[in-house]
């Protein structure tokens, strides 16, 4: 593939955009069949994504049941993808592109470095614009005109009562600072104007109670399509500002228009805008409301509700979609994208992190790899503890830290590392913390067991004994072996076996 050039790209300007290249490139299908959106939809996408090796292609649903608007799936569902939407060759890029912007952008002074780290305040010249106009407006329903079962809003799975909105920014207000507040969040449509907003975060879950305790009607606005970069961006939300941080990865400052019921901002290329408020004296669903997960399982629970004032939109949308299933998904794959833009920050933050990985099986979530630079004594449960410590890896259930030269995403050979180098009574450390919402496996309900494993090399004051040095062929076999391979005659009856 050829990407764009990264930092020099021109940011798309909409969803059409993108979808346009991945249609030129041959990453798009489009299906001219009626499709149902109630479980047909999803189970065309699901299908394909779990029979493709590399994440399958967009499908773009034209003729979707009762809906005039088309629907896009498993955008950012493949490596490739992820990649051109990012205007990389390859993730790690990513990676090292980040790297050297924010070494471009060093602090002067102690204080600012203690800003850059945690917040990244060093992006401060990317910070939003505000602009007048948007094509996100060109067609504005109002009162009695909302209707969002005009929208073409998948239903995924046999027990979700209702259709969910899995792809919507949501921005709010924080009740007491009064600052914006972003999230990614499944969102329920129980009836035509009013959404139920699956707050899977504490913090959140706080932003609501807080809003009705001070009596205040809190405002929302959700987002849909747009430069994929925001998609990417929103989920390191507890990380750093998912806005600015989309204008760092575009090269340019995102544009945000105002809405049109309430004084929030919305990104101005959005395809699609819901507005609307959480009422502080009707805040609840009356009853449990039963969705998807990413970890394969269905939650039930009382949810926040959204009484929907306004939906604006382009006058040709696109409805961009994302199937909740396990992994393999489209947010699996986004998973990959996300550890890449995180590493980072994490090296700032502990300068001994090589890499880290979360592997498909993690459910982007469970599990997470990382290889760390190891020169003391224990440092590998310093590293551990630190990680635990943030709000985005807090509930990982399982770490595993091995030594810098273990390929991590080589997932045997992590598992084989722990084999060989972990001792359970000396080297898993357990620990309680805040289980996420969609977690069944706590006895306590918000009270979660996690496990981090040690698996470098120890040292002396770690060990009873002195640690055994691996297996390593010598450099001048290997590069005598290199030199005479076609002499030896494998080639070809190896290419035989197969």
């Amino acid at each position: 593939m050829t990407a764009r050039q990264f930092w020099k790209i021109m940011p798309y300007a909409s969803l059409g955009e993108f979808i346009a290249e991945l249609q030129d490139n041959g990453e798009l299908i489009r299906i001219a069949a009626q499709v149902d959106s109630a479980l047909e939809l999803a189970a065309i996408t699901d299908r394909v994504g779990r029979t493709s090796p590399n994440g399958g292609p967009a499908l773009l649903f034209e003729n979707v049941k009762n809906s005039t608007i088309p629907v896009v799936t498993n955008l950012l569902g493949s490596r490739r993808r992820l990649c051109r939407s990012l205007g990389v060759a390859d993730l790690d890029d990513v990676s090292a592109n980040l790297d050297r912007r924010l070494q471009s952008e060093q602090p002067s002074g102690w204080l600012d470095s203690l800003r850059l780290v945690p917040g990244w305040g060093g992006l401060g010249k990317w910070t939003p614009k505000s602009v007048k106009t948007a094509a996100c407006q060109q067609v504005v329903r109002l009162g009695r005109d909302v209707n969002l079962w005009d929208l073409p809003v998948p239903r995924s799975w046999p027990d979700e009562p209702h259709p969910v909105i899995t792809s919507g920014q949501m921005v709010t207000r924080h009740p007491v600072t009064g600052n914006s507040h972003l999230s990614q969040s499944p969102l329920v449509v129980i009836n035509p104007q009013e959404l139920a907003w699956y707050d899977g975060k504490h913090d959140q879950t706080s932003i609501v109670q807080l809003a009705v305790e001070s009596k205040q009607n809190l405002p929302v606005a959700i987002s849909l399509g747009g430069d994929p970069a925001l998609c990417l961006s929103s989920t390191l939300s507890a990380t750093v500002d998912s806005r600015l941080f989309a204008g760092f990865l575009r090269g340019a400052s995102l544009e945000l228009v105002r809405c049109r019921t309430n004084e929030l901002d919305v990104p101005a290329g959005a395809e699609i805008i819901i507005e609307g408020y959480i009422d502080a004296e009707n805040s609840k669903t009356n009853s449990l409301v039963s969705i998807a997960r990413g970890n394969g399982r269905y939650v039930s629970r009382e949810l926040p509700l959204i009484h929907v004032t306004a939906i604006t939109h382009r006058a040709n949308p696109v409805f961009p979609a994302m199937i909740t299933t396990a992994p393999l998904s489209e947010e699996a794959w986004i998973s990959l994208a996300t550890e890449r833009m995180l590493l980072p920050v994490l090296k700032r933050l502990l300068p001994e992190i090589a890499d880290i990985h979360r592997p498909f099986c993690a459910a982007g979530r469970n599990l997470l790899f990382v290889s760390i630079h190891k020169c003391a004594d224990f440092q590998a449960r310093r590293v551990l503890h630190a990680l635990w410590g943030m709000e985005s890896l807090g509930q990982t259930k399982i770490i595993i830290i091995v030594d810098a030269d273990q390929d991590i995403h080589q997932e045997e050979q992590v598992w084989f590392t722990v084999g060989t180098n972990a001792c359970p009574t000396r080297d898993f450390v357990f620990s309680d913390g805040l289980a996420r919402d969609d977690d069944y496996t706590p006895a306590a309900m918000s009270l979660a067991s996690r496990v981090g494993i040690d698996a470098t090399r120890k040292r002396m004051i770690e060990s009873s004994h002195v640690w055994p040095q691996s297996l390593t062929m010598s450099d001048e076999i290997v590069a005598r072996v290199r030199e005479r391979w076609a002499e030896y005659g494998l080639e070809e009856r190896m290419k035989a076996e197969g």
